[in-house]
C-alpha cells in the first residue's frame, strides 16, 4: 500500500461545520466564543499516535532533536514525543529524542502577518549535524533560518495544514489534518493568548473574535 496520501493527513472538506457543542465538554466560559468542535480531542490523539508510528518507521534507531515551536505547538510536541517513547518501549526500536524550544510570533488577531518574529535566542547552533524533527507552523521562514545551522537532516511534523494558496503541505513531511482556511483554536492554539485551555480544536465565533480582539 502506498502511504504517501495517508502521511499527508486526514483531509477535512470545506463544507465541514464541525460537531455541535452539546456533544462535548469544554470550559463553560467559552460557550458564546466558539461555534463548534472542529476536531475532537480523542481524534487528535489517535492521529498523533499514528504520526509517531510513521516517524518511528522513517528514523529507525537514530537519535533526533525535536524542535518545538512555542506556544501553539507545545501540546502537539509533548504528545507526539510521548507516543514515540511509548512505541519505542513496546518494540525493538528506540528513538532517542531531545527537545528544544523556539518561540515565533506571526499572527495579529486572526491574520497571519508577513514578518516572522523569533522570540528568545536565535542561536540554534546546537542543531549542527543533528537529525531534526520540527513541529513548527511558520515553515518557510523557520526552515530557512534552521538550515543556516547545517543540520544533518530536517523533517517537519505539523498537526494542521490549511488549504491556502502556496500551502505549506509540500514543506511538511508528517501532517495530522489538512483543513480549510478557517481560524481554529484549542489544543494550545490561541487567539490573542485565549483558548489554549480547550482540549478540542474548535472554530472561534464572531463573538469570540470581538471579545478578545486587541
Amino acid at each position: 500500500m502506498d502511504n504517501t496520501g495517508v502521511t499527508k493527513g486526514i483531509v477535512i472538506k470545506d463544507d465541514w461545520p464541525g460537531y455541535s457543542l452539546d456533544l462535548f465538554t469544554y470550559p463553560e466560559h467559552y460557550h458564546e466564543d466558539i461555534e463548534s468542535v472542529y476536531i475532537p480531542h480523542g481524534v487528535i490523539m489517535n492521529r498523533i499516535e499514528r504520526m509517531a508510528k510513521y516517524i518511528m518507521d522513517d528514523f529507525g534507531n537514530s537519535n533526533i532533536m525535536v524542535l518545538c515551536v512555542l506556544k501553539g505547538g507545545y501540546k502537539f510536541c509533548a504528545d507526539l514525543v510521548e507516543f514515540i517513547k511509548v512505541l519505542g518501549r513496546n518494540s525493538n526500536k528506540y528513538l532517542e529524542t531531545r527537545v528544544e524550544f523556539i518561540r515565533l510570533k506571526s499572527y495579529l488577531n486572526d491574520q497571519s502577518t508577513e514578518e516572522l518574529h523569533i522570540i528568545g535566542s536565535q542561536d540554534l547552533s546546537f542543531l549542527r549535524g543533528k537529525a531534526i524533527l520540527d513541529t513548527g507552523k511558520t515553515m518557510k521562514a523557520l526552515l530557512k533560518h534552521v538550515e543556516t545551522f547545517e543540520p544533518k537532516m530536517v523533517k517537519v511534523a505539523g498537526l494542521l495544514v490549511k488549504r491556502v494558496p502556496n500551502m505549506a503541505e509540500s514543506l511538511t513531511d508528517y501532517v495530522g489534518f489538512e483543513i480549510p482556511n478557517r481560524f481554529v483554536v484549542g489544543y494550545a492554539l490561541d487567539y490573542n493568548e485565549y483558548f489554549r485551555d480547550l482540549n478540542h480544536i474548535c472554530v472561534i465565533s464572531k463573538t469570540g473574535k470581538m471579545k478578545y480582539k486587541v
